[in-house]
């Protein structure tokens, strides 16, 4: 079923919140079930994307979406990469029955929606758009750099995010626990909302 993913990413290290179990899901899509006990909590060519255990999935879906309050409730978060954007299923947007691919970025501040769902996103999209979807060339400066992949549970995050200025290049960049990097990044996102450009805010100007 994700043949041509796992002919493309290959499973380094798996977490160990990864075993899977009985667990009803919050949404249906197909190839949902086997995906999780193939490739829960597994960490792909040096974390450059990772799957969410059925646990931390759970756990990822609140932080999202208190982040991005107006998906709450209808995403279903099943990974992400190293530089801690989240993927997620969306209920709201349908396609033949199958709910569709976000991506949510705390390092911009915007959920870019991918018109493909699970089966498609794994063996299509990060297969033929692996720098579209995943930064892959910006990782593989990181690495050359002399710089470690992430862990599990970390993620590379911008210092000074893109929606505040922030530059798209390895000096903005650092190794940080990725739930602290996406709990400043909510805060941030708050104060920003619906003010325009120009507005100081703790010293730092929207740009």
């Amino acid at each position: 079923m994700f043949s041509n993913f796992i002919s493309h990413f290959k499973c380094e290290h798996r977490s160990n919140e990864a075993t899977f179990s009985s667990f009803s899901f919050d949404i249906e899509a197909m190839g949902l079930e086997d995906f999780f006990k193939n490739f829960s909590g597994c960490s792909f060519n040096r974390g450059l994307y990772r799957v969410h255990s059925v646990t931390t999935s759970k756990k990822w879906n609140k932080i999202v979406g208190d982040t991005f309050p107006e998906f709450r409730k209808r995403i279903f978060c099943f990974g992400y990469d190293w530089l801690g954007r989240n993927f997620a299923l969306d209920n709201v947007r349908m396609e033949e029955g199958e709910p569709l691919v976000l991506m949510l970025e705390p390092g911009t501040g915007e959920a870019l929606e991918i018109p493909v769902n699970l089966l498609s996103f794994h063996n299509e999209e990060i297969v033929q758009y692996t720098n579209e979807a995943l930064a892959e060339e910006l990782f593989s400066l990181w690495l050359q750099a002399g710089n470690l992949s992430p862990e599990y549970n970390e993620c590379i995050g911008y210092k000074n995010p893109l929606f505040l200025g922030g530059s798209d290049t390895l000096d903005n960049l650092e190794v940080t626990d990725m739930e602290v990097y996406w709990g400043i990044s909510e805060q941030l996102i708050r104060k920003i909302k619906g003010l325009p450009p120009g507005t100081k805010i703790d010293d730092v100007i929207i740009w």
